[in-house]
């Protein structure tokens, strides 16, 4: 293995080149500080790049945009995932931001005060680090009795990507955000559908939508009223985009509460019936993805201890974009951009104290 000293030392390195890895790049162009993003995809769109077909975000352009250039208009009021993804893939052209596609992270150590990287493009070596890899690669989906004895097919919201193959079926669909109500909306005209949430979901009035939440949140965060915003605002709340509207009027949105077991060839509820269910969708999110860090010895119950985004049991390192506990609304493209800003201040007085 080479020393140290044969390998270059970047001031940062970034491991995620999606949302949050190129809002921390933006931040990072206005200083003098040398940095690098790597990035396991082979092309620019972070977990975008996974979603399903017909996503739909649920601000309108203007408040989907990434700090430094507003995303153009898009052909209706709230963009598609491919508008999206091209307008990520050309803000990356833009600001020509130093990315290394191909390129996985298998581990994170400290050695000599340094960041040592391991990935399959051989071994970086950083000052500091910000993990901005999201929630993508750790779906959650939750225990349940006898899971292992159910014939039908179990699929997380990020491996579905259309309903084409659900035709006639009886579909369960878990989940009761928006990636449940959309990926509901679509399955329904095709399939016989039942609606799992654990509780009353709240479908927001329809003048209601994501910029109205990130201007509540922003007067929040301005204001340092941290209460306030976490208890008034949900990011969690349905938006009624065109296509939950009209799945509305159909009476799609019949909601159940859990069952509360399977058996081979579907579900059982909680007065004991059983349900034949052919396919199960879980709408059920994500964990933070944190095993390139776990060398480090400080994640526990899949988060990383934090003051904003600065980690607090190690020096030099950074999370952004992982959710409320790294920033709220950090896991948006609207509100990422507050933490990765501050985050780069953080660093580069931290850089300069080295």
């Amino acid at each position: 293995m080479k020393s140290n000293s044969e390998h270059k030392i970047y001031d940062c390195i970034i491991i995620g080149g999606g949302q949050a890895g190129l809002s921390v790049g933006y931040f990072f162009r206005r200083t003098k500080l040398e940095y690098l993003i790597l990035d396991e995809q082979d092309t620019v769109g972070g977990a975008w790049l996974k979603t399903w077909d017909s996503l739909k975000l649920f601000s309108p352009a203007v408040y989907s945009s990434l700090s430094g250039w507003q995303m153009p208009n898009t052909d209706e009021e709230y963009p598609t995932k491919n508008e999206f993804i091209k307008y990520i893939t050309a803000y990356k052209k833009r600001y020509n931001f130093p990315v290394n596609y191909s390129t996985t992270v298998q581990q994170v150590i400290k050695e000599h005060n340094l960041y040592k990287i391991t990935t399959n493009k051989g071994i970086f070596y950083s000052k500091t680090l910000v993990s901005a890899t999201g929630t993508a690669k750790n779906p959650f989906i939750p225990t349940y009795p006898k899971a292992d004895i159910f014939k039908g097919e179990q699929i997380h919201s990020v491996n579905y990507k259309n309903a084409s193959s659900l035709k006639d079926k009886n579909v369960i669909v878990v989940g009761g955000g928006n990636s449940g109500a959309q990926i509901l909306t679509e399955v329904s005209k095709v399939a016989k559908t039942k609606w799992v949430t654990l509780k009353e979901p709240n479908f927001l009035p329809k003048e209601i939508d994501g910029r109205y939440l990130f201007k509540e949140a922003t007067e929040s965060y301005v204001n340092n009223d941290t209460k306030s915003y976490t208890e008034k605002v949900s990011l969690s709340d349905i938006v009624q985009i065109k296509t939950v509207q009209e799945a509305l009027k159909r009476g799609v949105f019949k909601d159940y509460r859990p069952f509360t077991s399977f058996y081979e060839n579907g579900v059982i509820w909680e007065d004991n019936t059983k349900e034949p269910v052919d396919v199960i969708i879980w709408c059920t999110g994500f964990r933070p993805n944190l095993e390139h860090l776990s060398a480090l010895q400080i994640t526990k119950n899949s988060k990383i201890n934090t003051t904003g985004t600065k980690a607090t049991d190690i020096n030099g390192l950074w999370l952004v974009g992982y959710g409320n506990w790294t920033g709220f609304a950090s896991a948006t493209i609207y509100g990422v951009g507050k933490t990765a800003k501050q985050t780069v201040k953080e660093i580069a007085v931290y850089v300069g104290g080295l």
